[in-house]
């Protein structure tokens, strides 16, 4: 069985994870495949959207039980290269310069809730459950601690990440951990694919990367450095393809799908 399912229709690429035996669990070959064909995609002038979904019953319940298992023979080295592996996940999605949907049902837990909630955009079903449970095995949510603070903040990051309390999905929407709520899988499907829709066809795909670009690079910047780069990225945007068009489609009342 492939480690993951890949389907294209209408520019949006929908991933989904498929080990549903394991509650798709974030074992070395699944990580690699998703790394794989993720930056695949971000090449692929075709697609325009990417969508990570699951097969079975969650979304993905973190780390794989054998490689938790094969953390207490492994040596420092040996570990550092399989975190460096999920890092090179993580930073690839977070950085993604095209947009990047997660589409949670069931439980998305430790990595697994690491992976729905550092995309752009996070839906899920009322049934999805979140929980970053790294403390109560002892281990620690390091990566995805690093990431997450770029979405919530003080008191609601803490009891997250001190206490690996599982939260409901609507719990999840109303700290902002995920950006949408659908009432079921088939609504969550359907809602997905209506916004990724809209997305690409009402939204320069060059403006979207600038602007992500721009969050990340003045994250943390003291507000006169945030500012230089502010502006020259907007100089920048002003001579692209993308905003001449809009302009000249803007002046002359042309209806404009990118």
């Amino acid at each position: 069985m492939p480690m993951i399912e890949v389907e294209f229709e209408n520019r949006i690429t929908w991933i989904y994870l498929n080990r549903p035996d394991k509650r798709n669990a974030l074992s070395q070959e699944l990580v690699l495949a998703l790394t794989d064909e993720i930056t695949f995609q971000l090449t692929n002038d075709a697609c325009r959207l990417i969508v990570i979904g699951a097969r079975g019953s969650s979304f993905c319940s973190g780390a794989d039980l054998e490689s938790i298992l094969q953390l207490q023979t492994n040596s420092f080295d040996e570990n550092l290269a399989d975190s460096q592996l999920l890092r090179k996940l993580f930073q690839l999605i977070f950085e993604s310069p095209k947009p990047i949907i997660s589409m949670v049902h069931g439980a998305a837990f430790a990595g697994g809730c690491g992976l729905a909630s550092l995309t752009d955009f996070c839906f899920a079903s009322k049934d999805a459950k979140f929980a970053y449970t790294e403390v109560k095995i002892g281990f620690i949510p390091a990566l995805v601690m690093v990431f997450l603070k770029h979405k919530i903040a003080g008191q609601h990051l803490r009891n997250l990440l001190y206490t690996g309390q599982i939260i409901s999905a609507q719990q999840a929407y109303e700290i902002g951990l995920i950006s949408h709520l659908a009432d079921d899988n088939i609504a969550l499907k359907e809602q997905v694919a209506a916004f990724a829709n809209q997305f690409i066809t009402q939204t320069s795909g060059n403006s979207f990367t600038l602007t992500k670009k721009l969050l990340l690079a003045t994250n943390n910047l003291n507000l006169n450095d945030a500012l230089d780069i502010a502006a020259k990225t907007n100089a920048h945007a002003r001579s692209t393809d993308d905003c001449k068009k809009g302009i000249h489609a803007f002046i002359n009342k042309i209806k404009l799908t990118w």
